[in-house]
């Protein structure tokens, strides 16, 4: 991939395909972004790059400019942390190491959740892998679909929000690093970090000043303020935080086709913010339409 020589323009900085929990190929979903009147798109899924080569080749036929990024899983405590890494080096060892540890938790956790829940419900782990593709990140959200194909959901949404809700007692965490060292390896792959979605919990659990000028010290790009899930009471404090620590201010949609309501390119990052994350990465570039 050669660095990108004109500008992207506004782009939907965080979806998701079947190589994750996204309902659609990395093709198609370029296709939708396309259909959606997208100019760019970043392609983000779990803890995984095995999509962008497939959304790469996709980029000539749509149109659509694709900027190659990751969702790396990270933990506070018993809290998900979420970090949107862009422009990484696929091949960076470290990186593709601590991938694998925690796609393999994924994996070992899921296994354990289907467990329990095949105690009290009709569940088995051929049902999760029936609505899975070969290669992808495996985790709650394909037991979601496994319980809705099953009939023991009406949703994906339900079914996170009943049997997959902690307070039914079949989920558990899964192995992921600390916020800070994610941030860390995301910048030595030559990569971009952004926060992901950090309002979904409202004002009250936005990331405290102390520990977010920890991770501006270690490389923190932005701030995913302009995202469907974020709560309203909390963007303003988001937006306060930005302007405080000199961060830059996303937006995304965080699009899983079918598996959410999320609509392509509902969120999207100013094309200013695009051009300025583009050029601080160093570990690959986008792929650009054909002149």
């Amino acid at each position: 991939m050669s660095r990108a020589p004109a500008a992207i323009g506004e782009a939907d900085l965080h979806t998701h395909s079947v190589v994750s929990d996204g309902t659609e190929s990395p093709a198609e979903l370029m296709r939708q972004a396309a259909a959606a009147g997208l100019r760019a798109v970043a392609l983000t899924d779990h803890d995984s790059t095995s999509g962008w080569a497939e959304a790469a080749a996709a980029v000539p036929e749509t149109g659509v400019a694709l900027i190659p990024g990751m969702e790396l899983s990270t933990r506070e405590g018993f809290t998900s942390v979420h970090l949107l890494g862009y422009l990484v080096d696929p091949l960076d060892e470290p990186l593709l190491a601590e991938t694998a540890r925690i796609r393999e938790s994924r994996l070992t956790r899921a296994e354990e959740i289907v467990r329990r829940i095949a105690r009290d419900y009709d569940l088995s782990w051929s049902d999760v892998l029936d609505q899975t593709v070969e290669g992808a990140t495996i985790g709650r959200p394909h037991i979601a679909d496994a319980l809705v194909a099953r009939g023991h959901a009406a949703t994906r949404s339900a079914a996170f929000a009943g049997i997959l809700h902690p307070r039914a007692g079949y989920a558990q965490p899964h192995y992921a690093p600390d916020p800070l060292t994610g941030v860390r390896l995301i910048r030595a792959a030559g990569g971009v970090p952004v926060l992901a979605h950090p309002g979904t919990r409202g004002a009250e659990q936005v990331v405290p000043p102390a520990r977010l000028a920890k991770l501006v010290d270690a490389g923190l790009f932005g701030l995913e303020v302009d995202h469907p899930e974020n709560r309203a009471d909390a963007k303003p404090r988001l937006r306060e935080l930005a302007a405080r620590f000199g961060l830059e201010i996303t937006g995304s949609s965080d699009y899983h086709g079918a598996g959410k309501p999320n609509r392509l390119g509902e969120c999207r990052t100013a094309a200013d913010v695009v051009a300025r994350l583009v050029a601080e990465a160093r570990g690959s570039a986008p792929v650009l339409p054909p002149e």
